[in-house]
């Protein structure tokens, strides 16, 4: 995957990303976990990937601060039409190379994002680089299995769904290693076919 194949690749799933992604199981996913997370009062809350907006739906919008960035122009016009009435600030920008200063977020959220991006690194390098110290990082994503490699069916397919714009072979605890000493696990908990789906919080090292 490329930056020029995720502008092209996305364009084309905009108008139909809702009918699959935000409804039954990704809906009910995203609902649990969104409606279990702590927001406080003022925070400054970024949304690193924010696509059409379906996680916007469940947040607390109305006491919290919300930036949200999506590299796809046409993905962030749909959540600029569903959000015009709220207080929200979207920007379009690369995932990989974020134009915020250091330690600027209370919360960072990255749904679907780690899995679609060229370089899941540079992502996971950047969201920690600008939450505040001691504060949370929310990850909603598909990540290959902990502790065994991916099967053989999968390795197949793994090119051809490469080209639909994600990767079912990213692997968290490697991406995660490069940062593990700037924050800490909370939770990771499987919420989607059978641990494909993972909620994970990480916490800031610091205040």
């Amino acid at each position: 995957m490329n930056n020029k194949w995720n502008r092209i690749i996305y364009k084309c799933w905009a108008p139909f990303y809702d009918l699959f992604f935000n409804r039954g199981v990704f809906y009910s996913a995203r609902k649990q976990i969104f409606h279990e997370f702590p927001f406080g009062d003022g925070e400054n809350v970024l949304f690193v990937g924010v696509g059409t907006g379906a996680d916007l739906a469940f947040c607390p919008l109305e006491k919290i601060n919300v930036v949200a960035i999506d590299y796809s122009k046409e993905m962030l016009e749909k959540a600029k039409n569903k959000y015009q009435n709220e207080n929200i600030k979207f920007i379009q920008m690369d995932a990989q190379s974020l134009t915020f200063p250091n330690n600027s977020f209370d919360v960072v959220v990255a749904s679907l994002v780690i899995s679609v991006v060229p370089s899941p690194e540079k992502v996971m390098s950047e969201i920690v680089r600008v939450t505040k110290k001691g504060g949370r990082i929310i990850i909603f994503d598909k990540f290959a299995p902990k502790h065994r490699e991916l099967s053989f069916g999968k390795k197949v397919i793994r090119p051809i769904i490469k080209l639909l714009g994600t990767d079912i072979g990213i692997s968290f605890e490697k991406v995660y290693k490069n940062v593990k000493h700037e924050c800490y696990l909370v939770e990771d908990k499987d919420v989607m076919i059978k641990g494909m789906y993972r909620k994970i919080i990480l916490k800031k090292l610091g205040d």
